[in-house]
């Protein structure tokens, strides 16, 4: 029978995996049987991708909030939080970590995500928030990343995903995060010309740093 996730702490190592350009399903799925199946001697992991186009809605979305979806298609699942979109162009960062390890709950993970991307467009010249009633990072107003989590036997999974050369339009299907005429913007219009791989790997050390893990060689 294997351990709780929660038992025995592992050290703070954080594996990182690349995935590139993936449809929605699958990953969601190997989340589950990742977080399912970890012990307390499984090191953390951190996957960085894209998502082929979709619109995710979360457990207590309201279908309400889909407005003119077309021809992307919907899932509904099982992290927190309203309906967003997902495509290419767009950081999509999930967090498979133990919390309990890591001794912080939900909320400051969710802090700890947003101050990476703060931080990390801080030093692009970018002025960027959080917002406490609207989980993310913002900036004049428009969401430049949604967050949405879950946790499970101590462990969460889900993440962040943050619009770098997106296209915007999908989100004019949707009323973003559940908030009717959210404006939402991307890191180019932000006047930052990296792609979204650059992006990762200078966004990356940020988070490390606010969660004191050791990066392994991948």
């Amino acid at each position: 029978m294997s351990a709780s996730c929660s038992q025995a702490a592992a050290g703070t190592e954080l594996h990182i995996r690349r995935l590139g350009l993936c449809d929605y399903e699958p990953v969601w799925h190997d989340m589950q049987a990742f977080t399912q199946q970890r012990t307390a001697q499984t090191a953390d992991e951190l996957w960085l991708l894209q998502h082929q186009s979709v619109y995710t809605l979360g457990m207590n979305g309201k279908r309400e909030h889909l407005l003119m979806p077309g021809d992307i298609p919907v899932v509904e699942i099982d992290r927190g939080g309203q309906v967003t979109y997902h495509g290419p162009g767009q950081m999509v960062a999930y967090t498979l970590f133990d919390l309990k390890r890591l001794n912080i709950g939900i909320r400051a993970l969710v802090e700890a995500l947003e101050s990476s991307v703060i931080d990390w467009l801080g030093a692009q010249g970018v002025v960027a928030v959080a917002r406490r009633d609207a989980p993310g990072v913002y900036v004049e107003g428009a969401k430049v990343a949604a967050l949405g989590l879950r946790v499970k036997r101590g462990c969460s999974y889900h993440g962040l995903a943050l619009n770098v050369d997106t296209d915007l339009e999908p989100f004019a299907g949707i009323n973003p995060c559940g908030y009717e005429g959210m404006a939402v913007t991307r890191t180019r219009d932000l006047g930052i010309e990296q792609g979204v791989e650059e992006v990762a790997a200078q966004w990356l050390p940020y988070l490390v740093e606010r969660l004191g893990y050791q990066l392994t060689k991948n």
